[in-house]
């Protein structure tokens, strides 16, 4: 599932076109559904309108809800469920949820920020960002959230790979979805079942050829592609993830694009480390 990247035009407007060619393009070349309104799609940034009708594009590009797994943040509980219903509305199979990140919530007010979200009806996939919302979703947290019926999986990106047999132990039916994109492997030999992705943005075939190896533990396979591949996965762990990835989608032929205020433009010495891994990775035929 990939987190997708929204173009925006000259003036900053969406280009709802391009995302959706974008939308057709992730799934065409192997990606099992994608994932608006994440942080790599700038939701923090988008109107209500612009918010909704990104979501009604995914699915009509993605060909089927099911593929579509729609990202619901938000400051309040109350706002929340409303984007989970509006998903739900619009035919998404699932949505992803932070835990409350306007202030530093305790466990009780976690667990009802969940309750009250998974009763808009959609599965709800928790999403484990301590570094942005200081509120960690540990494997104790965790499976209470699943105990109480509010989550089905979680997107991991603690980027502690330990986490995930911790998890299994607490919550044996709880599905680990992989977070962070330079933590792939380990993840998937710990036994993930998922990856809610940033890099397939601009390199989908071989995203997906690394991931299927993985999940088969086909080191083989696996080992060799990550190697390649690390150099621009690890841009998905920093803070200036969303300009690095849509660079890469630049460098790839794609739309990529530049990005809505308050994020500004890769440094010079930034860009030009992207580009090199970038260039390096299209040299070697990975796509």
């Amino acid at each position: 599932m990939v987190a997708t990247a929204l173009p925006f035009r000259e003036d900053r407007s969406v280009d709802y076109d391009a995302y959706a060619a974008h939308v057709r393009h992730l799934v065409a070349n192997g990606c099992d559904g994608v994932v608006p309104n994440g942080s790599l799609g700038e939701y923090q940034t988008l109107t209500d309108n612009e918010r909704a009708t990104v979501v009604r594009i995914a699915i009509e590009a993605a060909g089927s809800g099911s593929r579509v797994m729609a990202g619901v943040a938000a400051y309040g509980s109350a706002e929340s469920r409303r984007w989970a219903e509006q998903a739900a509305g619009a035919g998404a199979g699932s949505v992803l949820l932070l835990p409350p990140n306007a202030y530093r919530a305790d466990t009780d007010a976690v667990r009802a920020h969940y309750a009250e979200v998974a009763r808009a009806g959609l599965p709800v996939v928790a999403y484990n960002n301590p570094h942005d919302t200081r509120v960690d979703l540990t494997p104790a947290l965790l499976g209470q959230l699943h105990a109480d019926g509010s989550i089905v999986a979680v997107k991991e990106f603690s980027g502690d790979v330990r986490r995930a047999y911790e998890i299994a132990e607490l919550a044996p039916q709880l599905d680990v979805l992989i977070g962070a994109d330079d933590v792939l492997l380990e993840l998937a030999l710990a036994g993930a079942v998922g990856w809610i992705a940033g890099y397939p943005n601009a390199l989908p075939r071989a995203c997906v050829a690394l991931y299927r190896a993985a999940a088969a533990l086909d080191l083989d396979t696996a080992l060799p592609l990550y190697r390649a591949l690390h150099p621009l996965l690890r841009w998905d762990s920093r803070t200036e993830f969303v300009q690095a990835i849509k660079l890469s989608m630049d460098l790839a032929g794609l739309t990529g694009g530049g990005c809505r205020a308050p994020r500004s433009p890769l440094t010079a010495a930034q860009h030009a480390a992207v580009t090199r891994a970038t260039q390096k990775a299209l040299a070697d035929g990975l796509s």
